[in-house]
């Protein structure tokens, strides 16, 4: 049997932490917290669920979680995000792994509670991410934003039964704020990319499309109000990144 260790990156999580650390049941045998100089209760919190505590300035989500990786005492490595929680069926299949580890890096699927109701629509779920793995077969990638985690070549992977719950935004006050900061971020990253011309097709037509896809093709509609708050603050999202883009590349040329 493997020993695992537990990464989690934080900043100011204390609404959250505690719930994703008491989920871990008897699966961690290490748990560390790499924590961007909280203001609020986060440490004090995760220190009285036994996790170590290691403050690292944040770089970015990429650089942060490869930080955090190598922060773990043990090579095989579980990493959540501060608002997972892990389900029962999800930790029996994190052990089953553990005793039989076959594969360099293995997917879970994430369960998104959106202000109050569970996501099961509109692109939403199953939300597969890699986040079990052997820290010595792969490693994160990504510029600014949209972090993945990526297997070496010729390195398998594998998936675990179960669902990691997701407790996203609060309020829909919370998701557009999110929204506006993510923007700009995405903005960034698509002008380090070379991708800077920007015309009506992605103004209009893909913020369309977006909500058409999301709402109609991949069933948001069956979420009730809270897929069509998605459905729609996602087609802004899309007009918003490209708008933001514009900008600055205008204010580049100037």
């Amino acid at each position: 049997m493997v020993s695992l260790s537990v990464v989690v990156i934080t900043f100011n999580e204390a609404a959250n932490i505690a719930r994703c650390l008491e989920a871990l049941g008897d699966v961690a045998d290490d748990v560390v917290v790499v924590d961007s100089f909280s203001t609020d209760n986060t440490v004090a919190i995760c220190e009285q669920h036994g996790a170590r505590v290691i403050q690292h300035a944040f770089a970015g989500y990429v650089e942060q979680k490869n930080y955090a990786t190598a922060q773990a005492r043990f090579d095989h490595v579980l990493q959540l995000d501060a608002d997972e929680v892990l389900t029962n069926e999800l930790r029996e299949s994190i052990r089953t792994a553990k005793h039989d580890w076959r594969h360099a890096a293995y997917s879970l699927a994430r369960l998104t509670n959106y202000c109050g109701h569970w996501v099961r629509h509109g692109g939403w779920y199953p939300d597969r991410k890699l986040r079990l793995y052997d820290r010595r077969l792969g490693r994160w990638t990504g510029l600014l934003l949209h972090e993945r985690y990526e297997v070496d070549e010729g390195q398998t992977t594998g998936h675990l039964a179960g669902d990691a719950l997701h407790y996203s935004y609060t309020s829909i006050a919370q998701h557009v704020s999110q929204l506006n900061k993510f923007t700009s971020i995405t903005a960034q990253e698509l002008a380090l990319r070379g991708k800077t011309n920007v015309g009506l097709f992605h103004l209009l037509l893909k913020p369309l499309w977006k909500f058409v896809h999301g709402y109609v093709f991949r069933l948001g509609l069956l979420d009730g109000f809270a897929g069509l708050c998605i459905a729609s603050i996602s087609a802004w999202g899309v007009f918003l990144k490209f708008a933001k883009l514009k900008t600055r590349t205008e204010r580049a040329e100037a």
